[in-house]
Formats: structure tokens, C-alpha cells, sequence
């Protein structure tokens, strides 16, 4: 059961998309969701190659400071009037017997936030980058790379489907990064009603088939159906049979090569983080 849920947010207008996603895992695992705000340090405003006069210097940061704390608190009032509409009771000290929020704000760079509170959680939830645009890369890939923890990725501008988390896929090829992807989400699988296992091709050499992790569930108490197909891109595949058979959540191993050289050559994982119109729960 899920226990933990790490929700890093910044004024760039996700929050709503994002913690409504997390609302909905809290919900049904009787999860505290963590939202953890990134506050920019005052003296990361000033610009280190200018050599500035005191005066100057003490009303950049006096206005960074100022600015900081207007944006603050209109993120609280919005996060507090959101986590009200989705039914997250705000708490300080969860029991585990309902979904729960609880607001943090930590001074630095979202990096370092999302690694501080990141570690120990049971899931992150994150925005789908807008790669066009800049925005949201690198939070996902220091919550990949750098927490250890799976990471659920939100579509942008998409409303959280009705029972998600109800059914799941799990792409399995055999993997390493499939296997860790299994590991690391069983909770969010156990508490599934529908599970769907999607192979695709032969698989790794010497790795497990399907029907060994449906045998895997199956010792957890976890009923698994296995659907093999052929695709000459299995990431654009997985997330088209994912549609085909009504599921609403992909979950997968990411990035067997690096993030650098799928960003630049592609590859499976980046097919369905740029591409991706349904959550998908990423692990590495």
C-alpha cells in the first residue's frame, strides 16, 4: 500500500494536473501526499558575472525575497482551495486512515528538493514534460535518476480518469528496467482489479517471460492476464494497446540507455514520455 506521495510543484501552472493525480492514487491507498514547494534563494537572483554596488545588491534581494513570498503564498491559497475540491484532508501528522496533504516549502534548487523528499517516498508524481517548450525535463529526469522511487508521469491538460489506477498495464520484456519497474510498484499493482501484463516480441535473452511474472503476481495474490504482440516500435505500441484494452495506467521500465542518448537518438522510454496521453508510472 502506498503511504508516501511526493508532489514537487513550482508557479508554472501544473499543480492542479498534477495533484489531482496524486489525489486520486492518496485516495485509493489512504495515502499523505507531500507538496513540496521549491523557493529560488534570494541570492540566486543576482547575477554572478556583474560586479554590483551594495545599494544595488540589497534591493535585488529585497525585491527577489518579496517577490518569492507574494508567489508563495498565492500557491498555498490555490494548493489549500485544490486539495479542498479534491477531498485531501490537511494534516501535519497522517494516521493512514484517509488521503491526506501536507505543504512544504524548501529553499534551493527543485533538483535538491525533489532528491531531499524524493528518497523516501513510495511515489513521485510529475508533470509530462513539454520538451518544445523546456519545461518539466529535468524534474522528471532528477526524480528518475536521483530518488530511486517510481515516478507517475501526468498528461498535460488531461482530467484524471474515472477509477484510475482500476486497470493496469505492465510492459515486460525481461529487463533489468522492467524488473526494477515491477519491484517498485507492486503496491500500486496489488491495488488494481484489472492487471494486464504486455509483451512485446521475444524479450531480453535469458530473461523471464510473461507467463514467469504473471506466476510472480499470482504469489502476491495478484491475478494477471499476459498479451503478446509484435511491433517494430514497442513504446508507441505498449501505449496503443494500452488504449485498445481500456486500461488507464502504463507501467514500465525507463531508459535501458541513458536519458542523454534517447533524448538525442530516441528509444522506447522517450517515445512514450514525449507522446504519452495517459498517465504512465516510470521506473528506472
Amino acid at each position: 500500500m502506498l503511504a508516501r506521495i511526493l508532489v514537487p510543484v513550482r508557479g508554472d501552472g501544473m499543480s492542479e494536473t498534477v495533484l489531482a493525480h496524486a489525489a486520486a492514487a492518496a485516495h485509493r491507498h489512504k495515502a499523505h501526499v507531500v507538496v513540496a514547494h521549491c523557493r529560488a534563494k534570494p541570492d540566486d537572483m543576482i547575477p554572478y558575472s556583474t560586479l554590483l554596488p551594495r545599494f544595488a545588491r540589497d534591493t535585488i534581494l529585497s525585491q527577489a525575497a518579496e517577490l518569492a513570498d507574494q508567489e508563495e503564498t498565492a500557491l498555498r491559497a490555490s494548493l489549500h482551495e485544490l486539495a479542498g475540491a479534491l477531498d485531501l484532508t490537511e494534516t501535519d501528522s497522517p494516521d493512514g486512515s484517509r488521503a491526506t496533504v501536507q505543504f512544504v516549502e524548501e529553499f534551493g534548487r527543485m533538483a535538491h528538493v525533489i532528491k531531499h523528499n524524493g528518497r523516501l517516498a513510495d511515489l513521485v508524481v510529475v508533470a509530462k514534460p513539454d520538451r518544445d517548450r523546456n519545461l518539466g525535463t529535468n524534474v522528471l529526469k532528477t526524480a528518475l535518476f536521483q530518488t530511486g522511487r517510481p515516478v507517475l508521469m501526468c498528461p498535460r491538460g488531461r482530467p484524471v480518469a474515472e477509477g484510475f489506477g482500476r486497470h493496469v498495464t505492465v510492459a515486460w520484456n525481461g529487463s533489468l528496467e522492467a524488473a526494477r519497474s515491477v519491484a517498485l510498484t507492486l503496491d500500486v499493482v496489488a491495488g488494481a482489479e484489472t492487471v494486464t501484463i504486455l509483451a512485446v516480441g521475444a524479450g531480453e535473452l535469458h530473461g523471464a517471460t510473461a507467463e514467469e511474472l504473471r506466476d510472480y503476481y499470482a504469489l502476491r495474490g495478484v491475478a494477471a492476464d499476459v498479451l503478446h504482440f509484435e511491433a517494430k516500435k514497442p513504446g508507441l505500441a505498449l501505449m496503443e494497446k494500452t488504449r485498445e484494452i481500456g486500461a488507464d495506467l502504463l507501467v514500465m521500465g525507463a531508459y535501458g540507455h541513458s536519458h542523454e542518448r534517447e533524448t538525442i537518438f530516441g528509444g522506447n522510454t522517450q517515445s512514450v514520455v514525449d507522446t504519452a496521453e495517459f498517465p504512465v508510472l516510470l521506473a528506472h
